[in-house]
Formats: structure tokens, sequence, C-alpha cells
């Protein structure tokens, strides 16, 4: 389809459109000059994932087409947490850690997004500034009134937790309700229109241009994106120890480009279309590349949304260390700077097995998940397979390093603390 908009052009040739509300519309809203649209994300963690690489990087687009981006961090909403989808309750946060994840959220934002005070500059807002002082009988006449249970309880969001039995608090039941009241605020002080999110965002979304539409009587848009899934249909971002963090104190800038290095085959060409900035007929050529022409678009990706996330100045120190690891000359292990590390007193060589090291450092999620490793040749020292009856000793250093290799993928230097 044809759009007006130069952003709905790109975004929908690039794979980020998936459910909307009035794209005619919204077309012609966007194709009249600058348009404004917002990503709302709770500070749930203390870093935002590989998970949310798709909103972000649509509101990326939605900028560098002439665009105002607002990025609503929910300060308030994540008082309670989006319940959608979700078959446990999250945890209740305090104030101080609210405090502590919004520090690391905005440090994850900034990189892809230009902030300031022009035309289409982003900016960050607050959903407490203005939540945190509802008073609740005010708020259930003014806003509570135009809400249907029925509808509500329709979504299905709420109905997967209800049909699977699953406790729904009255506290999550509110939270969509907040969220739709998030999008009526910004239109209001800010003219905002539009609001992105994933596709399962959808009902939140809906209640947000509803409540709009029967309080004010006025017209604005939603539009999700697809979730960031393998060719297989599995979620992205998730690896055998945990998500993929973009704070490099959560997960290290080599494993991050190491997990973009290593993506399947098949879903190498639908990442160039999402999160690179190559231009979309040269990426059309590279649809029939396979074997060793794919593997270095793979690099191409990787450095990319790496110099993107960690910089630029992050790639030197991880192309080096990436060569380092296949070397065979112990010698160039001390310049493996941006390998993760794990620290092993002279003490705790005495008294910790290779198991112990695998699952303590991270790179087994269990004893027996370590031992399984080992029993299939999965685990090699200094690029020797081990077997599980190997002791690491003094000897097993080399210039203070071990290089322990778990699999094809994931490296560790374990470092010989003095």
């Amino acid at each position: 389809m044809k759009f007006k908009s130069s952003f709905l052009n790109e975004a929908s040739a690039r794979g980020f459109l998936y459910q909307f509300t009035n794209l005619e519309k919204m077309d012609e809203y966007l194709s009249s000059g600058v348009g404004c649209g917002y990503v709302g994300f709770d500070i749930t963690a203390k870093s935002l994932h590989v998970g949310s690489f798709i909103p972000i990087s649509l509101l990326r687009l939605f900028q560098k087409h002439g665009h105002k981006p607002i990025v609503l961090v929910g300060g308030g909403t994540s008082k309670i947490g989006d319940p959608s989808f979700r078959n446990t309750t999250r945890p209740l946060l305090t104030n101080e850690q609210i405090a502590e994840n919004m520090v690391g959220i905005k440090a994850c934002l900034k990189p892809f997004l230009k902030f300031g005070e022009g035309e289409s500059d982003a900016i960050m807002v607050d959903n407490a500034d203005w939540l945190d002082k509802l008073e609740y009988i005010p708020f259930l006449r003014e806003t509570g009134k135009y809400f249907s249970i029925n509808r509500m309880i329709g979504f299905d969001s709420v109905k997967s937790k209800l049909t699977d039995n699953n406790s729904l608090s009255f506290l999550e039941f509110n939270y969509m309700v907040l969220q739709a009241h998030d999008f009526c605020e910004l239109y209001q002080k800010r003219g905002c229109r539009i609001q992105f999110g994933g596709q399962d965002q959808w009902g939140n979304i809906l209640c947000g241009v509803e409540l709009v539409r029967k309080k004010l009587g006025l017209e604005i848009f939603g539009c999700t994106c697809p979730l960031l899934t393998t060719s297989d249909g599995k979620k992205m971002g998730k690896t055998a120890t945990g998500a993929v963090w973009l704070l490099s104190e959560m997960y290290s800038t080599y494993d991050f480009w190491q997990y973009w290095r290593n993506i399947d085959d098949a879903d190498v060409i639908k990442m160039m279309y999402l999160f690179s900035d190559t231009p979309l007929d040269e990426i059309k050529k590279m649809e029939s590349l396979q074997g060793h022409e794919l593997n270095e678009i793979k690099k191409l990706l990787a450095d990319e949304i790496t110099a993107r996330v960690h910089g630029h100045h992050s790639l030197e120190a991880i192309h080096r260390s990436a060569a380092g690891l296949f070397t065979k000359n112990p010698q160039d292990l001390e310049d493996l700077t941006s390998i993760p590390k794990y620290e092993l007193s002279a003490a705790e060589i005495e008294t910790s097995s290779l198991v112990d090291i695998l699952v303590n450092a991270g790179l087994c999620e269990s004893r027996g998940d370590a031992k399984r490793l080992l029993r299939g040749n999965g685990i090699q020292v200094n690029d020797a397979v081990v077997d599980e009856n190997y002791e690491i000793s003094r000897d097993s250093f080399l210039n203070g390093f071990i290089k322990l290799t778990c699999g094809k993928k994931k490296h560790l230097l374990i470092v010989l603390k003095v």
C-alpha cells in the first residue's frame, strides 16, 4: 500500500506496522505537517532489553522523517505493573527502586533519539507527574465513567488471564485505564495524536483512543508493531543466561555484539530491515545471499546495532577480542579487553569445580546443564575440549587468564585474582 506519509511508507516497507486505527486518517495527519507520537516504557527493571528494540526503532524512524517523538517513562504506572499476557503478578516496586530504574531506562533511550527543544526534537515525560496527583473519586467520575467492564474483559490481554485461571487483581485491572489517561493527558498538554507500542499493547492503546473520542469528541490514533521474534516464532532477546539487556553493566558489550553476530541465517535480512539504516533497495539485493556472504552481513548488523547502543568506540575492542578468541596463540589472551570476565582467587581454585565455575559465572543455568555440556564435549578450556573430570589449577592460567568456551558462541575469561 502506498501512503502519502514518507514515514508510513518506510515503516511499512521495513516491517514495523502490525495493527492500527484509521490508517487513512493517520496518513493524512502525518502528511500534513509535523506529527507527534509517543511510546511508553514502564520502568520495572534497571535496563531495557532487546525485546523493546522494535518500538524504540520505530520512534527513531518517526523522528528521522521529521516528526516529534515523546518518550513516556512510567514512573506512575510502574507502581502497578502492566498485567497484559502475564501469568504472574509483577512484584510491587518501591519509589526508591523506580527512581533507580528510571536512571538506567533513560540511559538506554538517549542513543536512539535527538532530545531538545526543536520542533522535531524528542522529549521525555514521566507519567508520575500527573498520575500521582489524581484524586480517586474525581478520577472515577471524570474518567472511569467512560470505561465498560464488558469491553475491558473482552480484550485478549485480560481474557487470557481470566480463562487460564490466573489472578488479576483490581490494582492491575486499573492499568489500562491509567494508560488511557496518559494518552488523553499527552494529547491535551502536548498535542500528541499517536501512540505506538508492541502488539501486546493493542487493548491498552485502544482504550486511550476511545477515551479521547468519548471525552473530548476527537480522533487520535493507535499503531502497534509486531513483537520481536525469530523465523520459528520464538521471542528474541533471551539467552540461556537471561535477557539481552541494553546497559553494558547488565550485559557486556561483547556479548551484545556476539548476540547479533550469531543470529540464525533465516533472521538476518529481517533484522537488517528493522534495525539497520541500510537503504531498502540495498537490503533487497541481500535477500539471495548465503554462506560466507550472509555471514558478512551478520557482522555489519552486529556492528551497526552495537555502535548505536554502546557507541562506535566500543567496536575496536570488540573486533580485537573477537579475533583473539579464535587464535591459537595464548599470548593474545591478554588483549581480550571486552570479553566478559570472572575473577577466581587462588583459594577458590582449590575448592571450586569446573561445574561450579560454569554455574557461578552464568555460562550455565544449573549444575545439570553444565554436566550435560561437559559430557557432550561442549566445554573448552583454552581451546581444548574438556570433560567433567577436568580440574582447573594454577597451571591452567596463561598470562593470568583462562579462556572458557561454552558451546560455539559463549566465551568468558577467568581472571586470576591477586
